[in-house]
């Protein structure tokens, strides 16, 4: 329960920092808008759909999944902001659990991601995107999307805990985007080459967004010959998150437990 509470101010300290820097809560809210315009209609009209079907509709779940990731890369930078300046020594040394900081900081980006897939669902909605499976699965849809993005923020946070300083983290952040391209939010992979495309079947963000097309009721839903992770894309998506989940908790706090010493 003490980590808990901990983790919960600590959690409100992160979206207080968030008010008073507006610049990066405009930014988190103006991309999703900007991707779809970009992606959507630039590109739209040059990519065709497997099975046929608005290439917007295919898209958008890819895009929901694509605004998760940065997740990793904004915890990371701002965990090693939080070292440089000095605020994590100043945290290990007041009477807080190990486990509420690193806690406090995915919590924080935890709630701030809802606003941010609110945005995209609002910004999906003017362009078309539907979902088509009605209230459950759409429900478990979004529940799935804000899990990854919780993920995410964790695998951010042991990063941020684990690079040396600042600049290494500001020059890391931007690897996060083409992790993120080597996947099924696009384009299907089955057009790829081989090594590619095993790359891309097995990459968590492929069985997120095909799990959303599936749970949204979007086009290209994955057939019974695809890769494993694509065949039964909701319960891998689920393994993933675990799994990433099992990893980097416990590495995010004996890190953190373990740097001042």
């Amino acid at each position: 329960m003490t980590t808990l509470i901990d983790g919960w101010t600590l959690t409100q300290r992160q979206l207080l920092r968030l008010r008073h820097q507006p610049g990066n809560l405009i930014a988190m809210l103006v991309m999703p808008a900007v991707f779809i315009v970009l992606f959507g209609f630039v590109f739209g009209s040059a990519i065709g759909v497997p099975g046929g079907g608005n290439y917007r509709e295919y898209l958008l779940p890819g895009l929901f999944v694509m605004t998760t990731v940065p997740a990793m890369s904004s915890a990371m930078v701002d965990v090693a902001m939080d070292q440089k300046s000095g605020v994590m020594d100043r945290l290990r040394s007041m009477p807080t659990t190990r486990a509420s900081v690193p806690l406090g900081r995915s919590g924080a980006d935890g709630l701030t991601g809802t606003f941010v897939l609110a945005v995209m669902l609002v910004c999906g909605l003017a362009v078309g995107w539907r979902a088509h499976k009605g209230v459950g699965p759409t429900l478990a849809a979004i529940g799935l999307l804000l899990l990854f993005r919780y993920v995410m923020s964790w695998v951010g946070t042991f990063l941020g805990l684990a690079v040396s300083s600042i600049e290494v983290a500001t020059s890391l952040a931007p690897l996060t985007f083409p992790i993120s391209m080597l996947s099924n939010a696009f384009v299907p992979t089955d057009g790829m080459p081989s090594w590619l495309q095993a790359i891309c079947d097995w990459n968590p963000i492929s069985s997120t967004v095909a799990a959303a097309r599936v749970l949204f009721g979007n086009p290209g839903a994955p057939g019974p010959d695809a890769a494993w992770p694509l065949a039964h894309p909701v319960t891998a998506s689920l393994l993933w998150s675990a799994l990433l989940l099992v990893i980097f908790v416990p590495l995010s706090v004996r890190r953190f437990a373990r740097a001042g010493l």
